[in-house]
Order: structure tokens, then sequence, then C-alpha cells
């Protein structure tokens, strides 16, 4: 009887990864830029480029969020509908806290007291 080795890794795509990545990120963009340009007058203490900090931490998150989707995505595609359901419902969970942790990173101090 000769032994099977059925766990074989899959190859990760390089170009799907940096798919998920500008995905995430432009998401977070999109959220974050609708926070900062709501605001018509800042206060004088949060300085002049008060905007800076989250329209570059809430954008790296993004992209955080969405490599853990992709990966977890990956990690459950091949075994079924209920295992791709499962990696997709993880996926956007960790995408989603990936996100709001972001937001509220980047607001600290001006936005979010």
């Amino acid at each position: 009887m000769t032994h099977t080795n059925n766990l074989t890794a899959q190859p990760v795509s390089r170009a799907a990864l940096i798919k998920g990545l500008l995905f995430g990120s432009g998401t977070a963009l999109l959220v974050i830029g609708a926070f900062v340009l709501s605001v018509n007058y800042p206060r004088p203490e949060w300085g002049k480029l008060w905007m800076m900090r989250p329209l570059i931490i809430t954008p790296l998150a993004g992209a955080a969020g969405g490599a853990f989707y992709f990966f977890v995505y990956h990690f459950f595609a091949y075994g079924g509908a209920i295992k791709k359901a499962l990696g997709v419902i993880l996926g956007l969970t960790g995408y989603i806290i990936a996100l709001w942790l972001g937001v509220v990173l980047g607001l600290a101090g001006t936005l979010w007291h």
C-alpha cells in the first residue's frame, strides 16, 4: 500500500493578490474620503495637514484587509460551495474589521475623539 499526499499547495497568483490589495485600498480611500471631505471648518488645533494621516493610514489598513480576504478566500476556495461561502464570510468580516481599525487609527485625535 502506498501513501499518497493529497495536501498539495496551490500556487498564489501575484496578479490576483495585487488586484485584491488595490481593491481593498481603493475602497478604504473612498470611505475615508467621505469622512475627510465632509469637514468644512476643521478645528485650528488639528493643524493644516490634519487630513494626511487618515488618507495614508486608512488605505494601508484597507490593503491589509484586502490581502487578508485574498488569502482566506484562497485557502477555502478548494473544497465545495460551503467552504467557499465560509471563506467569503470570514474574508469580508476580516476586511471590515481592518477597515474599521484603519478609520479609527486615521481619525484618532481629529474626528474620532
